[in-house]
């Protein structure tokens, strides 16, 4: 069992911080890599890249948005709690070399993915330019820690209730003006990613993207984690999850994502309904969580 050592709510609730403790796994993760997790007997195996590990406190950290059936359950967890099983480290680790400057550009809950990597850039004695986006002030995430380990932040949000109204791509279209990074690292929502490597392609800016398709088993096996890399069948669970945004299929990425939308409404659906069945609430009530709930599966 992996124990929960610390929790933290943030945007009301509907992103959740677990720092789990997991000695094997954090005394080899490395920045990149991710770990597959399991609520319980009847729970879903989840894929999360770590946010952070510590191998001298023997934890890993992961940060997910609350938006279906699996990740309510997650969220449900307390401090003192534990996970049934987690699976990792997984995945090839970010390749990364020293350079003049690297800009880093994340968007909602991939913000947490890529810390680490401007870490591991700014230890390695880089210039970090990081971006930050989301919705709104309150969906914004890990400010204070990336600020901490960046040498410049932007930050920006789609109704402009913090830093810039504006996108992620328009402040990284601004920056590319005045500065010719060698490498620029791009995780977030799946258009943001195909934006930011289709405005580095004229630039000849190598970009990095970190992927997370439908996926299941974890060590190349099953293949529903394919996406096409060059023409060719990659495998993000062992291929990657980290690939040349240049180029990734991103429309087809986007169209495989899409395939069990509808599955991911039912379940949450009937799980609300469990709830309503076995905690006599009000079902007017939950109904219309279990939608606000689905919209965010939409909206992904």
């Amino acid at each position: 069992m992996f124990r929960i050592v610390r929790r933290k709510e943030m945007a009301g609730g509907k992103i959740i911080l677990n720092e789990i403790k997991a000695p094997i796994i954090a005394q080899k993760a490395e920045a990149g890599q991710f770990v597959i997790l399991k609520a319980n007997d009847t729970g879903e195996r989840i894929p999360l890249t770590m946010a952070d590990f510590d191998a001298n406190r023997g934890t890993i950290t992961v940060i997910y948005s609350v938006a279906g059936r699996s990740t309510l359950l997650f969220g449900q967890l307390q401090v003192g709690d534990s996970f049934q099983n987690i699976t990792g480290p997984l995945g090839r680790p970010t390749q990364l070399n020293k350079v003049s400057t690297a800009i880093c550009v994340g968007g909602g809950t991939g913000v947490a993915v890529l810390y680490p990597i401007v870490k591991r850039l700014k230890q390695m004695g880089s210039r970090v330019i990081c971006i930050l986006g989301a919705r709104s002030k309150e969906l914004l995430i890990m400010e204070e820690e990336m600020n901490a380990v960046s040498d410049e932040l932007l930050i920006c949000t789609d109704d402009g209730s913090r830093g810039r109204s504006a996108l992620v791509t328009e402040l990284l279209e601004e920056v590319l003006r005045r500065e010719r990074p060698g490498i620029a690292v791009a995780i977030g929502p799946v258009p943001m990613m195909k934006r930011v490597s289709d405005i580095t392609r004229p630039l000849e800016i190598k970009t990095l993207v970190s992927l997370n398709p439908i996926m299941i088993d974890g060590t190349g096996m099953c293949g529903s984690c394919r996406v096409e890399v060059d023409g060719k069948v990659k495998f993000a669970c062992v291929d990657g999850p980290e690939f040349d945004g240049h180029k990734v299929d991103f429309d087809q990425l986007i169209q495989r994502l899409q395939a069990y939308s509808e599955e991911e409404s039912q379940s949450l659906h009937a799980h609300w309904g469990a709830e309503i069945h076995r905690c006599n609430m009000d079902e007017i009530k939950v109904a219309d969580l279990a939608a606000m709930q689905v919209e965010e599966i939409k909206a992904e």
